[in-house]
């Protein structure tokens, strides 16, 4: 075997060793956009134009639940649609990170039991081409993570129906 059979071997399995690794990576990233789709199949929404839809079909995750991007005074937020919620209710880290401002305190019955709370008011929720400002909120330290529920005092404004598992929000001034 000569220096050039030698040196062609090692750039060819230096090519095939690079070819597994690119194929893992492309391979993983696809994967890891494909569980996000399932975990949040409504991601699409926070990139909406205001007044674009006449109204918004929600996708079922596969956990069961509705779960939509939004925005909270113009920042991203993930939330997770909750008929049974009064207020939008946001994690005490991410009223931090969105500057909210409490208004004052107030006890909440929730899954967990009766917690205490700050009531709040956020200048704009958005969700799909629909906002609304001044909507009250609640910044509930004992919720964890960065999703926020999202619950009547946003909801109210829509028409809701769901079927299988689509969500269908209108807004109620339309019928």
């Amino acid at each position: 075997m000569s220096r050039d059979d030698g040196s062609i071997r090692r750039t060819g399995l230096g090519m095939l060793l690079l070819f597994w690794m690119l194929f893992i990576a492309v391979g993983t990233w696809w994967f890891q956009g494909f569980l996000e789709a399932q975990r949040n199949p409504n991601a699409h929404l926070v990139n909406a134009l205001p007044g674009s839809n006449e109204e918004i079909t929600l996708e079922r995750s596969r956990s069961g639940h509705f779960v939509a991007t939004g925005r909270i005074n113009g920042e991203p937020v993930e939330f997770l649609l909750d008929t049974g919620a009064t207020y939008v209710a946001v994690p005490g880290e991410l009223a931090e990170r969105l500057g909210l401002e409490p208004s004052g305190s107030a006890w909440f019955n929730t899954a967990n039991g009766r917690v205490r709370g700050d009531l709040t008011t956020l200048d704009e929720v958005s969700l799909g081409g629909f906002s609304a400002t001044d909507v009250r909120g609640s910044i509930s330290p004992g919720m964890e993570g960065d999703v926020a529920l999202m619950g009547m005092s946003f909801l109210n404004r829509f028409h809701i129906e769901i079927r299988d598992s689509r969500m269908v929000l209108r807004p109620a001034e339309s019928g």
